[in-house]
């Protein structure tokens, strides 16, 4: 089994090594080290589709070597057999634990890949080679690049129907993967569908409800622009999906439930629709099935939910501005 570098983002570490693990219990595959915010993976070739869908990574690829020293990457670089296509260029990455002297280190791997008969390109290589510094050094071959620009063009604000509070697309992207869903997944609080774009891009059947049906109409109208076709949205109370969906259990379900105003809530307390919410999640998800939805830090939403049976698997911070923080939770059917 190959090994693979996978480099994480800086702002919900935690949640991105979940979402690694998350992808590698569909594949088959597992994390073998973490250094500062570069993991390593052992995993087959039938894992790479799953990487493919992670939303909180900067890139991964294909793990060649590690080593302690600069001159030990070096002569390991010499004996092992670059997976190269084409012409390559080499560089660094310094991580904030990076402990060693980088300077001039891409020249002399540069060179010593080069003496295997592989040619150089700076401008315009075929194949990047990639030295992280950390507690340690790796170096590989980058196999896929995530180019924020994929993300940045489905925020808020560039989507057809526009609603200035909406979760990163990178962040709704990670709950989708936090759930496992391989077919399907139900958001019963879509707003104007951010969650349910990136489910449907990643080939899933998506379900969305909201009890507004402007947010209806709209999320609609975004599913569309981004060339999303498999849904089937509703208008309705996220307290009664059974009412919504007879006879169906759904294999996942994230959601970013309102957090307060009364425009959101329809006239109703948070905390109640909170726990009526979450009663009817748990009772249209399959067993088995994963629930993974943002709460504000002052519901317990861990409390109210193992109340009705659910098991918490996972559960991340985030400070989003002074008057906002939540935490994202799995729970576990």
């Amino acid at each position: 089994m190959p090994h693979i570098y996978i480099e994480i983002l800086g702002n919900l570490p935690e949640m991105a090594i979940d979402e690694v693990k998350a992808m590698l219990e569909l594949a088959g595959g597992e994390i073998t080290g973490r250094d500062y915010l570069l993991l390593t993976v052992r995993a087959g070739e039938a894992a790479l589709p799953f990487l493919n869908r992670l939303g909180l990574a900067h890139e991964y690829g294909e793990l060649i070597v590690e080593a302690d020293s600069i001159e030990e990457l070096l002569e390991m670089a010499g004996e092992v057999r670059w997976p190269i296509r084409g012409t390559f260029k080499a560089n660094t990455e310094r991580m904030a634990n990076c402990r060693f002297n980088l300077l001039n280190l891409p020249g002399k791997l540069g060179a010593v890949i080069h003496a295997q008969g592989h040619r150089v390109n700076l401008s315009g290589p075929d194949t990047l080679v990639r030295v992280y510094c950390g507690g340690r050094l790796y170096a590989g071959v980058r196999l896929r690049f995530f180019d924020p620009k994929d993300f940045e063009r489905r925020k808020a604000h560039h989507r057809p129907f526009f609603r200035p509070i909406s979760l990163h697309p990178r962040i709704s992207r990670a709950m989708v993967n936090l759930t496992k869903a391989t077919r399907e997944l139900l958001d019963p609080f879509m707003g104007a569908g951010g969650i349910l774009m990136e489910a449907g891009l990643l080939g899933l059947k998506v379900y969305g409800v909201d009890i507004r049906p402007e947010m209806v109409k709209g999320a609609e109208m975004n599913l569309r622009h981004y060339g999303i076709k498999d849904y089937i949205l509703r208008l309705g109370d996220a307290t009664k999906l059974e009412e919504i969906f007879p006879e169906k259990r759904f294999e996942a379900i994230a959601t970013d439930p309102p957090y307060g105003t009364s425009a959101t809530l329809a006239g109703r307390k948070r905390e109640e629709l909170y726990r009526k919410a979450l009663k009817s999640m748990y009772n249209v998800l399959r067993e088995g099935g994963r629930l993974v939805t943002a709460f504000p830090v002052d519901f317990d939403g861990e409390g109210e939910a193992g109340k009705i049976g659910f098991k918490l698997v996972g559960r991340y911070h985030q400070r989003v501005h002074k008057s906002l923080e939540r935490w994202f939770c799995v729970f576990e059917k």
